[in-house]
């Protein structure tokens, strides 16, 4: 399940000319501050992307998130 979630992530960084690492540190940092890391255009990019991956996993599909139970 986990693999076209991370090719979701491996082709967004390509496509923004940055190393995974980098584009996780961006999400993460975000995050962090309750704020979304992408913009319009770039959500965009993500839906192509998870639908040429099939990425079909949600929010609601992170059973370790800590806060799920809140």
């Amino acid at each position: 399940m986990a693999t076209p979630l991370l090719k979701v992530l491996k082709g967004l960084a390509a496509e923004k000319g940055m190393s995974l690492g980098d584009l996780l540190e961006g999400i993460v940092l975000h995050a962090f501050e309750g704020r979304s890391a992408f913009s319009s255009e770039t959500l965009a990019t993500i839906a192509k992307l998870r639908d040429a991956y099939g990425c079909r996993l949600t929010s609601a599909d992170s059973h370790l998130h800590p806060d799920k139970d809140a």
